[in-house]
């Protein structure tokens, strides 16, 4: 009888202790793995032993059921543990990958199989606590069932909560990060060796997550083949929602090399918060997933970047002589590839790898889970993942030189370039542009600019190009072609929503080369535009306001020297200059306003903000650090512009037409019919002008700290009170009706 129950509690049936499930088939007869885990307790003695008393039998069952939970148990990990789908002849590679990317984890899961080895490891612990029963029993003369109960005491603590877990997760079909978040929470008991047993079980579930982490932040490798990561490819959520196979092959096939890095680095990978444990905090997954990125661009730079660090690393110094020939011509062939593979080790040394890896380890072989340690080896991951980055956009890419750039041919600091530019193409702009030559018309006088004031030391110019983004046509400003960012967005605020007309569209792009389109990304680039061509349009305002009065001047100059000659009282001449008095008082308030934006705007605004913006350079080693700082750098720009107010906005554009207005009409004022319209621009600027001043002076803005040099500019436009006290009652001017 002792025997049939050593057998029971190792898992085998028979006469006298009998499976109720296998009582349809011949006794003894094993379940096969893939049946699903009973609910209830089928070990039960025969019915038909009349020679055991009722008490006898329900202990000798409480000892059996522990049989049960072993067979159970023993079931559960070897099947989590089958691994023959791998080996599967009749089932091709690509259909078990397209089934694993649709997500059918219930076959297979890494982490089912670690939770199965640490099973294994309590059962051989029950197994060898048997045997050592069995040889107590041959060794006493007189063998009790006592015996077998205190030996296997712990056990009836043991197996009955792992019974329940493997339950649970067979029912629920649970994985992944599911599954160690059911583990953290059990380990959270009152019974020391449940709680050891259960933390054992975690630990190896944590084995696989390190592995992955290290694939992940090691080598930029997501080894993920059962979608139990919290670290996810877009493919797999494109899959999700049936995308084809079919369309993303072909989707991958037409990016490049290139595409496909800037690809993984702002749309590739994604925190999928369903397998994310929730021990782990949303910033340290974040942080995970840009330490991995961040290797992964490290590891695998652009193939341009690479061949031109070679070339930079081959330049041959001066007197020295080239060999050229067959030997030579196959050696530039064979040495540029020696070196790409070279370039990875240098933007992130072995060293460095190394040390990730062994922080990683050690977390790895830690017996438990210590949330601050894993924290901390995570933050500190993160930081040599940013400073290497920080390294190789800063420093191997010339991120100050591009800002730098950004700076002169986008916030207009080559004010001779443009200067130069507007004149040459003054007369070109007087005219609607036409939709088929607009951008070619262009070409010669911002070519002719290029020519009169860029030198052949800047070798940022030929990145730059003028488009007009209405008709699509870019004009390159050099025969080199590069490859760029492309996407246009005008008015990407929004919260103006003004629409350009004619020549206001005119705008710049700028070719990005690897790595830096990872910091200048098509909404950086988009912001850059749309201050440029805010800058562009108060620059043309402010000269055509200059050449108006210049050309005026020239014609009276004209008449005064005519009158001398002529030694007559010209009438016409005084007439004219009488009736032009007014309106050149006006220009001189759209030239004063003009130049203080202009001033306040340039000096106030961009050179304070770009000398914080270096000073941060200067201070960070962070790529984030530096991301965040020039996404500060251009909000400020654009907040203190004012371009996010859709109100000042729209009077700024509305003075800047009636400027334009006023000067094209202030030089054809042959007709006197001019003089009613001048009458009304006027009165339209000194509305419009008085409601900026009185909007610009309200507490919320002057008040804020979103402007802190408001108060200059307005200090500025007000020095004699002439805006204060013409704001009072400029609003209540009625303009009489004609009769």
């Amino acid at each position: 009888m002792l025997h049939e129950i050593l057998l029971a509690l190792v898992g085998y049936t028979g006469d006298l202790i009998i499976d109720e499930r296998e009582q349809h088939k011949s006794l003894g007869l094993n379940l096969s793995p893939d049946a699903p885990v009973s609910e209830d307790r089928t070990f039960k003695l025969a019915p038909d032993l009349s020679f055991i008393q009722p008490s006898d039998r329900d202990l000798i069952e409480k000892v059996i059921s522990l049989g049960f939970y072993y067979r159970e148990l023993d079931r559960f990990a070897t099947k989590s543990r089958d691994l023959s789908w791998i080996r599967s002849a009749n089932v091709s590679p690509l259909s078990r990958t397209s089934e694993l990317l649709k997500g059918k984890p219930q076959n297979s899961s890494a982490y089912r199989r670690a939770i199965a080895n640490g099973i294994v490891e309590i059962l051989s612990v029950y197994r060898s606590a048997v045997l050592h029963i069995e040889q107590l029993l041959l060794s006493d003369p007189t063998p009790i069932l006592a015996t077998v109960i205190h030996g296997l005491n712990k056990f009836f603590v043991l197996l009955p909560p792992l019974y329940d877990l493997i339950l649970e997760i067979e029912r629920d079909n649970i994985y992944g990060g599911h599954l160690l978040n059911l583990l953290h929470k059990r380990c959270h008991c009152g019974v020391p060796e449940l709680q050891a047993c259960i933390q054992r079980l975690l630990w190896h579930g944590h084995q696989v997550m390190y592995n992955q982490l290290a694939s992940w932040m090691v080598y930029g490798i997501l080894q993920d083949l059962h979608g139990e990561f919290f670290i996810r490819r877009q493919e797999d959520r494109d899959v999700e929602h049936e995308a084809s196979p079919s369309d993303l092959v072909e989707k991958l096939a037409r990016m490049t090399t290139d595409d496909a890095s800037l690809t993984d680095w702002h749309l590739g990978f994604h925190i999928f918060l369903d397998m994310l444990p929730d021990y782990i905090h949303m910033r340290v997954a974040e942080s995970i997933l840009f330490a991995g990125k961040a290797i992964r661009v490290l590891r695998n730079p652009s193939s341009a970047f690479r061949f031109q660090d070679t070339l930079n690393h081959q330049q041959i110094p001066k007197g020295s002589k080239r060999v050229q020939g067959h030997t030579g011509r196959f050696s530039l062939q064979k040495e540029p590839f020696m070196d790409m593979q070279l370039i990875g080790e240098e933007l992130l040394p072995q060293s460095e790898a190394d040390k990730i890896e062994a922080m990683l380890q050690e977390l790895k072989e830690s017996s438990e889970f210590h949330k601050r340690s894993f924290e901390c080896a995570v933050d500190s991951i993160r930081a040599i993942a940013a400073s290497h980055l920080w390294q190789l956009v800063v420093v191997r890419a010339d991120l100050n030189g591009h800002l730098k750039a950004l700076k002169d041919y986008f916030f207009l600091a080559k004010g001779d370039f443009f200067q130069c530019f507007l004149e040459e193409s003054r007369k070109l702009m007087r005219l609607p542009p036409r939709q088929s030559t607009a951008e070619a018309d262009l070409m010669v006088p911002f070519q002719l600019a290029a020519i009169k004031t860029i030198s052949d030391e800047d070798k940022y110019f030929s990145r730059v190009s003028l488009r007009m983004p209405s008709f699509g046509i870019t004009v390159k400003s050099s025969q080199v072609d590069l490859p760029k960012e492309k996407t246009f967005g005008d008015g990407i605020l929004g919260s103006s929503e003004m629409s350009l007309e004619g020549w206001d569209g005119i705008a710049l792009e700028y070719s990005i080369d690897w790595p830096l389109q990872l910091f200048f990304t098509q909404e950086v680039l988009s912001k850059y535009r749309r201050v440029f061509q805010y800058l562009l349009r108060l620059k043309r305002t402010q000269m055509e306001l200059e050449k108006s009065w210049a050309s005026v001047m020239h014609q009276d100059h004209t008449d005064f020297a005519q009158q001398r000659n002529d030694h007559i009282k010209c009438t016409i001449s005084q007439q004219r200059r009488q009736r032009s008095r007014p309106m050149w008082r006006v220009r001189e308030h759209m030239a004063f306003l003009i130049r203080n934006l202009q001033f306040y705007i340039q000096v106030d605004v961009i050179e304070s903000q770009w000398n914080v913006l270096q000073a941060h350079i200067q201070e960070s080693h962070d790529f984030t650090e530096l991301v965040g700082f020039h996404q500060e750098y251009l909000s400020a720009l654009i907040s203190q512009s004012f371009l996010d107010i859709g109100s000042v906005s729209r009077i700024l554009d509305s003075i800047m037409k009636l400027c334009l207005q006023f000067c094209w009409n202030i030089e054809n004022q042959e007709s006197s019919s001019n003089t009613s319209e001048l009458e009304h621009i006027t009165e339209e600027f000194n509305k419009k002008s008085n409601s900026l001043y009185t909007i610009l002076r309200s507490t919320r803005l002057a008040g804020s700290q979103r402007a802190p040099f408001l108060r200059r500019f307005l200090l500025r436009l007000n020095f004699n009170s002439y805006f204060e006290a013409t704001a009072r009652g400029i609003m209540n001017v009625v303009r009489p009706q004609p009769s």
